[in-house]
């Protein structure tokens, strides 16, 4: 059970940062075309309850860093009842290890965080034998390392254009939809545009001009709690914002194995996650 006044105070914080994301989607150049951006909720840490009142309150897209916690939250009996249209994204760093257990979620919507030709084929493949009767493709994203830190995954910048042909033309069970960052944590906004949020950008630029793709059918997918608006207002599609709806997260005194494994990288992340996710 929620605590008295939870609800309400995920109903409003919800509401809130809504109109937030409108406000920032109305704020960009007339260059940019209009596209209301996708807000996913970053439930990471949060139980099954929460997630169930922002879904009760509109809320339908939901994103988790781990594995593990994502299979537990999707089969969550309560959620499976009262979130029939949910629409899970995951946005942490992904083992091959685990690609079955997570290509199993009921209602995965969307994998963020390809970041690998030999991901993308162990993907491809286990979607395939996964989901034989179904023939619908599975929505992912190339995660790009924009700001160079070994603390964070994606590709290098300069291979998106090949890894990302690669996967339209030989990963025929997914259906490739656009990029993704982290970016760098604290940036002050006061120095200018965020330089990883540029990165992206021309990156996505030089994807579509080389692959003749249509640019406004490549989304990004950047911003957090700290930036989501920054983000909008330059061109993303997808914000991921967590802490800002659900509270600041608690972490366990013992993480489970596979967060130990990502202990370097939630080391730094935690410097901002009382603020912020990957949404992360």
């Amino acid at each position: 059970m929620l605590k008295v006044g939870m609800s309400e105070e995920i109903r409003k914080a919800l509401q809130a940062v809504v109109e937030r994301v409108k406000q920032a989607a109305a704020r960009r150049p007339q260059t940019l075309q209009y596209v209301t951006p996708r807000l996913v909720a970053v439930s990471k840490t949060k139980p099954p309850e929460m997630v169930v009142e922002a879904y009760k309150h509109g809320q339908r897209n939901f994103g988790e860093n781990y594995v593990n916690e994502l299979v537990e939250k999707s089969t969550n009996p309560q959620i499976l009842s009262s979130c029939p249209e949910i629409q899970w994204h995951f946005i942490g760093h992904l083992q091959k290890n685990n690609v079955n257990k997570l290509l199993g979620v009921p209602n995965l919507f969307m994998v963020e965080t390809i970041d690998s030709v030999k991901l993308a084929d162990k993907v491809n493949s286990s979607w395939q034998r996964l989901r034989a009767a179904n023939t619908q493709r599975l929505k992912i994203m190339v995660q790009i390392n924009t700001s160079g830190e070994d603390s964070k995954h994606g590709l290098p910048p300069e291979e998106t254009v090949d890894t990302v042909q690669y996967i339209i033309s030989r990963c025929p069970a997914l259906h490739f939809v656009g990029l993704m960052t982290i970016g760098r944590y604290g940036y002050d906004l006061s120095e200018g545009p965020n330089p990883d949020f540029q990165m992206l950008l021309s990156r996505r630029q030089e994807l579509c001009d080389s692959l003749q793709l249509p640019l406004e059918e490549v989304e990004l997918s950047m911003g957090m709690s700290t930036d989501f608006e920054h983000a909008i207002e330059v061109g993303s599609t997808n914000v991921r914002v967590g802490s800002t709806i659900f509270g600041e997260r608690e972490y366990p005194n013992t993480p489970s194995p596979e967060k130990k494994s990502k202990a370097v990288t939630e080391e730094a992340a935690r410097k901002m996650e009382h603020l912020t996710v990957t949404e992360q």
